[in-house]
């Protein structure tokens, strides 16, 4: 029998609504992700490529044949070292002090405390690093008449640099100061030098090439060695000039504990004064032009950009590090309570066999099948049906199909209702079904979906509880070949079962799927009928369903067999749907966060659980991949190595346990740790997009999910005799009938029970009286646009 339904399209907010899919946001994300890569390759550089250290680290030098006579016998000041190198001494009776490694928050205000309080000036030659992380001290320094001069930006023996490296190091620790202090300095000093008759080769090639940026380097005449803490005296006899010669004396600010340095700083300058010794800039005590200059307007401002990008780096490591760690604990706290939540899930599921639900429900079910061109999988879906051991009406709603799907099915010439109306959408379509259905209860199947045998008399069992408004079946992916059907597998099995029992324990389950759910037909024609102002009209219809005080429970003995995409493509336009949806849902029944009963359960606990697992848990997804990267190059990488591989060790217990709750074969899990490399990545991409979507107001439109064909009809109801699972070659199949209480697979002719297990079979439609309209079913209008099923 087929009827026909003719919608008359009126129009509605849908075809009002301005339908665009948002690509701002896309090249938004892609700013922010070059901008934070940028700065965290800066910061990663600045931070842990180098680092200051004890002075002695780089060992022996080389030869010193390059080295002019003049500079390995001159003064400590070297200037024009590219072209005619000359140096300076220092005047006699004149004590240049010059402190490296700074500015430091503890030591540089302590020594510059004590040259304050002695009325003497030093010059500072100070690290790139630490002047972004304190550049309230250079200001200072400049500030108390001090003198700046650079020491690079991240302290690396220059001589075992490339040359743009050695530039890098200059130019970066140049604006630093800019950006700090608003002045320039032509003074160097390179890490890890000392005298003039140290100088090897490769340190002249440093000298020359910062003479011809512009730099005049500093060495030094005496070395305090503060840096081994040898003991107060011992620094003071190491700065202790012998006779009346000027000296450039090395001391540090920062680096370490520096309290002997300036204890030592605090005797030595009023001893040398007393001896007639007086302190100077080294500029001043070499008789050079002031080397130290106000910066222009456009350098202070690069420098004030750059210690702002590295300030801002920091926090983003600082940030990134919070959040890995509250990922990683969320994560583990998910795992910890939906394992608890299944094993209990299990026990009481066992416990109650032996009593049911109640009295075994044989009354007749209403299935119904919408349907858009779906004639690669619909017959199928039919036969398998047909083959249930229980009672069924069944009702096939064609909403418009373009690829004659309703004249398939109406060829098998099967007691299947054929119900074909204009395309207006699932929804509708539901609808539609559930108008035309005779039964109280009803079960909703989508067309790429087959059921075994037991399907329909297991998911119906929990009725007995008048409770009891929804069941949610066992979604089982079919089509396992290949490594994305490995994925999606893995998925429905570890991540939707799971989650399905934990839903069901706190009595707050938020989705029946549309591939296999059971209802009771007053309960949804209570509600109005399937809502289609959102996307997931199977979440959006199950949270109303919790919200009117029903209970929807899990049955995870009713397995339905679905095809899953086949493509990345495919899939990234199925997840979307379904995470813009239940966005959707979700905003939809917010109310529920504040009620009372069974709707505060659905609010409180399934609201909040799809909010901080569905939403923003994948959000944080890509800062633990961006800092992993991160670690991988500039932190220790054995130490992100095995935290991945810990979270990995997690994963795969889950899903181990999660296989063998649903009797599967753990084969398929060899793929997961590739998973995390590309399906997880698409993921949380996706709920991206899907939230952007939601905050921006578009409306994602409807489009038609691909078919493959992958679905094979059963045996019996005049079906050949094949296998509806047939996998690809190399596919291990799992026993899915393995389970108590389960019936003979329909695939094996000799085993295939009579079509209704020994129910007496009624006509399709004398049997069933036709039930009186519900004054609240409310039929949509269709939607303009071609649907997604």
């Amino acid at each position: 029998m087929t009827e026909r339904r003719r919608h008359h399209p009126s129009p509605r907010r849908h075809s009002r609504t301005r339908q665009i899919t948002p690509r701002t946001h896309w090249l938004l994300l892609s700013v922010l992700a070059v901008t934070l890569s940028a700065a965290l390759l800066l910061q990663g550089y600045t931070h842990h490529m180098f680092g200051i250290s004890s002075d002695d680290v780089t060992g022996a030098r080389g030869r010193n044949d390059m080295v002019p006579s003049q500079v390995v016998h001159g003064g400590p000041v070297i200037a024009n070292a590219a072209t005619s190198a000359h140096t300076a001494r220092v005047k006699a009776r004149t004590i240049a002090l010059t402190f490296d490694d700074g500015p430091d928050p503890v030591w540089t205000p302590r020594i510059l405390d004590v040259l304050r309080r002695n009325h003497v000036h030093a010059t500072f030659f100070v690290v790139g690093t630490q002047v972004v992380a304190h550049p309230e001290l250079v200001r200072r320094i400049v500030a108390d008449g001090n003198q700046i001069g650079i020491h690079t930006f991240t302290h690396p023996d220059l001589a075992r640099l490339a040359p743009w490296q050695r530039s890098l190091e200059l130019r970066e620790t140049q604006l630093a100061v800019a950006g700090a202090a608003g002045v320039t300095t032509a003074l160097l000093r390179p890490p890890y030098s000392s005298e003039n008759d140290a100088l090897d080769n490769a340190d002249w090639s440093v000298l020359e090439q910062a003479d011809a940026a512009g730099y005049v380097t500093v060495l030094s005449t005496r070395d305090a060695e503060d840096w081994q803490r040898p003991g107060v005296d011992r620094i003071l006899a190491n700065t202790t000039p012998h006779g009346h010669a000027g000296q450039i004396v090395l001391m540090h600010d920062a680096g370490g504990d520096r309290s002997q340095t300036v204890a030592a700083l605090s005797a030595l300058v009023p001893r040398l004064k007393a001896q007639g010794f007086k302190f100077a800039t080294v500029s001043d005590a070499v008789g050079m032009a002031a080397p130290v200059q106000p910066a222009g307007f456009g350098e202070h401002l690069q420098g004030l950009a750059l210690v702002k990008v590295l300030q801002g780096g920091d926090w983003a490591v600082w940030l990134l590090g919070v959040l890995m760690y509250a990922a990683g604990v969320i994560s583990v706290l998910r795992a910890v309570v939906v394992v608890i939540a299944a094993r209990r899930h299990r026990r009481l599921r066992n416990s109650r066999r032996g009593r049911s639900w109640g009295p075994p429900v044989t009354a007749p079910v209403s299935v119904i099948v919408p349907a858009y061109n779906e004639s690669a999988g619909i017959e199928a879906a039919v036969r398998s049906l047909l083959a249930s051991d229980h009672p069924v009406e069944i009702i096939v709603v064609d909403d418009g199909s373009t690829d004659g799907t309703a004249d398939l099915v109406e060829s098998l010439r099967l007691p299947v209702r054929v119900i074909r109306q204009q395309n207006a959408g699932k929804p509708a379509a539901l609808n539609t079904g559930l108008a035309a259905a005779t039964c109280d209860l009803v079960v909703m199947v989508d067309g790429d979906t087959v059921f075994e045998p037991n399907t329909v008399r297991t998911i119906v069992q929990p009725f007995a509880d008048p409770r009891v408004g929804a069941v949610s079946g066992n979604a089982k992916v079919v089509n396992r070949g290949g490594m994305l059907g490995r994925w999606q597998h893995i998925e429905y099995v570890v991540g939707f079962n799971l989650d399905r029992r934990l839903f069901d324990l706190a009595e707050c389950m938020p989705t029946v799927p549309g591939a296999v759910g059971a209802f009771r037909r007053r309960a949804l024609l209570d509600l109005g009928g399937v809502s289609d102002v959102t996307l997931a009209e199977d979440t959006d219809l199950t949270m109303a369903l919790c919200r009117d005080g029903w209970r929807v429970v899990y049955e995870e003995g009713a397995k339905a067999w679905t095809e899953a995409p086949a493509s990345l493509n495919a899939l990234w336009r199925q997840r979307y749907r379904w995470c813009y949806g239940t966005l959707q849902a979700m905003w939809k029944h917010r109310g529920a966060l504040v009620q009372r009963g069974a709707a505060g359960k659905l609010g409180r606990r399934g609201l909040v659980y799809l909010l901080l697992f569905q939403v923003l848990l994948p959000l944080l997804a890509p800062v633990v991949d961006i800092f992993a990267l991160y670690g991988l190059l500039f932190l220790d990488p054995v130490r992100i190595i095995g935290l991945w591989l810990a979270f990995l060790l997690l994963q795969l217990m889950m899903g181990l346990y999660a296989f063998r709750l649903d009797g599967e074969r753990a084969g398929p899990l060899w793929s997961l740790p590739l998973q995390q490399f590309v399906y997880r990545q698409l993921m949380y991409l996706v709920v991206i997009q899907s939230v952007f979507t939601a905050v921006s107001g578009s409306r994602l439109r409807w489009q038609r999910m691909e078919r493959y064909g992958s679905l094979q009809a059963p045996v019996g109801a005049g079906a050949p005799n094949s296998d509806p699972f047939a996998q690809e070659p190399g596919f291990p199949q799992p026993a899915p009938y393995d389970a108590p209480q389960q019936s003979a697979p329909y695939y094996d002719s000799s085993q295939q029970p009579a079509p209704y297990g020994g129910f007496p079979n009624p006509a399709p439609y004398d049997g069933f009286p036709q039930p009186p309209p519900h004054d609240g079913f409310r039929q949509p209008a269709p939607y303009e646009t071609t649907q997604w099923y």
